[in-house]
C-alpha cells in the first residue's frame, strides 16, 4: 500500500497538472496506485488542494460508450470540486483539455448524509434521501496524455476524469414519479440534434445513483447532504470544439447549457 507521503506525491503530481493544464504519461512508479484503494486514497489527498467545500460526485463510465471511451471495464466515483463548476449557460475553457466531449447528465442533490454502514443501500433509501434532480452537463479530462492506457487506479486517482461541470436548475416536475429509464434528452450541437436514453446510465439513472452511494459507503465515506451526484452521460460522449454551444434538453425536467472558449 502507498504510504501518506507517497500519496501526497501522487496527489501535488496530477493537481500541478490540472493547474497548468498539461499532461503526464503515468504517475512514477513509486507513487502510481495499484488498485482502486490505492486510487481512491489518492483522489481524497486531491481533494484537500482545494479550498471549499466538496461540491460532489461524478459517476465515470456508467455506460458501454463510456467504459469503451476510457477503456475500463465498468463505473468509478470522482470528487467534484467546487472551482470546476460553470453556472448553467456559462463559458466553458477548451484550454488544455484534450478529451474534449460533452455529456449529458442526470445529477441529484442530496437531502441528507448517507453514512457508512454494514449493509448496502437500497435504490429506494438512497432515492428517499435525494432533495432535488437537476439536467446537467459534464465536460470530463484526463491527466493523463493516454487515459484509455492509464487503467482504472490512476483514472480513479485522478477523479475519474472530472474536469469542468455544469449543473442546471432544479425540475420542478415530479421526477419521483417518472420512468428515468425512458427519459429521451435531446442535445443541440452545431445545428445537429442528438438523443440521448436514460437507460444508457448503468440501466437506470437512480440505479447509479446508489452505486455511488455504496461505492462511497464501501470506502467509508459519507454522501452528505448539500453534495451533487451526476451519474454518467446518457448519450455517448459528444466531441466539442472552441466555439460550439451545447444545450441538451431533458423534456419536462428541464435546460441545461453551455458554450465552449
Amino acid at each position: 500500500m502507498l504510504d501518506n507521503d507517497q500519496i501526497i506525491a501522487a496527489s501535488r503530481t496530477l493537481h500541478n497538472h490540472w493547474r497548468a493544464g498539461t499532461k503526464l504519461g503515468n504517475l512514477d512508479i513509486a507513487i502510481r496506485p495499484r488498485d482502486r484503494a490505492e486510487g481512491y486514497a489518492v483522489q481524497a489527498a486531491l481533494e484537500k488542494t482545494s479550498r471549499e467545500k466538496l461540491f460532489g460526485w461524478k459517476i465515470a463510465a456508467t455506460s458501454a460508450a463510456g467504459q469503451k471511451h476510457i477503456n475500463v471495464a465498468g463505473p468509478l466515483a470522482g470528487r467534484i470540486l467546487a472551482e470546476t463548476v460553470i453556472t448553467d449557460g456559462g463559458t466553458a475553457s477548451m484550454t488544455g483539455n484534450e478529451m474534449r466531449v460533452g455529456e449529458p447528465e442526470f445529477a441529484f442533490r442530496m437531502a441528507r448524509d448517507l453514512a457508512p454502514r454494514a449493509t448496502p443501500y437500497s435504490v429506494r433509501e438512497v432515492l428517499n434521501a435525494v432533495d432535488t434532480l437537476h439536467p446537467a452537463i459534464e465536460i470530463p479530462d484526463s491527466r493523463f496524455a493516454d487515459f484509455t492506457a492509464a487503467g482504472e487506479a490512476q483514472l480513479i486517482a485522478d477523479c475519474a476524469c472530472a474536469h469542468l461541470f455544469v449543473l442546471g436548475p432544479a425540475t420542478s416536475s415530479d421526477w419521483r414519479a417518472m420512468d428515468l429509464v425512458e427519459e429521451r434528452p435531446t442535445i443541440a450541437l452545431r445545428g445537429e440534434r442528438y438523443t440521448g436514453h436514460g437507460k444508457n446510465v448503468l440501466g437506470d439513472p437512480r440505479v447509479a445513483l446508489a452505486w455511488c452511494a455504496n461505492e462511497l459507503r464501501g470506502l467509508g465515506l459519507t454522501l452528505r447532504a448539500g453534495e451533487v451526484v451526476t451519474t454518467g452521460t446518457c448519450h455517448p460522449p459528444l466531441p466539442i470544439a472552441a466555439g460550439d454551444h451545447v444545450a441538451a434538453d431533458f423534456g419536462v425536467l428541464g435546460k441545461v447549457s453551455v458554450r465552449f472558449a
